[in-house]
């Protein structure tokens, strides 16, 4: 027991024995910097420097743009663009994809191996046919002022109409008010006619239809090439008759008014004009009164 204490007394007193560290001029000898010091002090400054050290070592690596030449990590900017080009190669892919099929089928029906007549359409719904014996076909009102409205519209049709210059004459795809004109310093490439609730949107001229679809920001857009390099794009509509790759002719229904898509404001047609890749204003083609 006597030897314990004895033992703890001599470390005790080796750890608080004082040292004097001097620094000295080597050719005069004379003192310049003195400092009392004891092993205590020497490992609790030791300590401390390595934990200041270890901290700042830490704050650099997570929150300055040094952590990139360590081994293991990447930049923040280079892990976004990896992943914006990820989703960008996913996409292109896809459209890829997709327009190879199209391609395909086009190629099919240009050598022939499909047939445009190869299935009927009304002999899908045969099945659900009514015996008119049966059916009362007396027209209501409703239908006497809708055929009035029909005898007009086709008194104005150029359906059958053999449109040799696509240039020169194009078909009104709808007749009503336009809210807003085309103004390329806006990049408001189109106008914007407003119409009917469920009025119809007929093409402007014979024409292949290039796409179909659903668009977040226009809603349901039909696009449409025709002769001389001219293509016509209608958007924010409220359903399409038509799909890709369906051949139409002037004047013939395609879609129906509508307000659909993020960047409208209420039922109209938004309808571009493209003529050998550039936007022209379809008031110098079309008159929509």
């Amino acid at each position: 027991m006597a030897k314990d204490k004895k033992k703890r007394k001599e470390i005790k007193r080796k750890l608080l024995h004082k040292y004097r560290l001097v620094i000295l001029n080597e050719s005069t000898f004379e003192e310049k910097i003195s400092f009392k010091l004891s092993r205590l002090n020497v490992f609790v400054t030791g300590m401390l420097f390595i934990i200041v050290l270890i901290g700042l070592t830490t704050l650099i690596i997570a929150f300055t743009p040094l952590r990139e030449y360590i081994p293991g990590y990447s930049s923040t900017r280079l892990k976004r663009q990896a992943t914006e080009l990820t989703y960008k190669t996913d996409s292109l892919v896809n459209v890829l994809n997709y327009t190879n099929g199209y391609l395909e089928n086009v190629r099919k029906v240009l050598r022939g191996d499909i047939e445009n007549n190869e299935a009927n359409r009304d002999s899908l719904f045969e099945q659900y046919k009514l015996d008119p014996s049966t059916v009362d076909l007396t027209p209501i009102r409703q239908d006497l002022l809708l055929r009035e409205e029909v005898e007009l519209e086709d008194k104005y049709n150029l359906f059958e109409r053999n449109m040799e210059n696509v240039g020169t004459l194009l078909f009104s795809p709808l007749n009503g008010t336009l809210s807003q004109t085309f103004d390329p310093k806006a990049k408001h490439f189109a106008v914007d006619v407003l119409g009917p609730k469920d009025s119809p949107i007929k093409s402007i001229a014979d024409g292949i239809v290039l796409f179909a679809e659903w668009t977040s920001e226009t809603g349901y857009v039909i696009i449409i090439e025709h002769q001389d390099g001219i293509t016509s794009v209608y958007k924010h509509n409220s359903s399409l008759s038509k799909s890709q790759g369906d051949l139409v002719k002037a004047g013939e229904v395609i879609a129906t008014i509508g307000n659909t898509g993020e960047l409208t404001t209420g039922p109209h047609l938004h309808f571009e004009l493209w003529r050998k890749g550039k936007p022209v204003d379809p008031l110098n083609y079309i008159d929509f009164d």
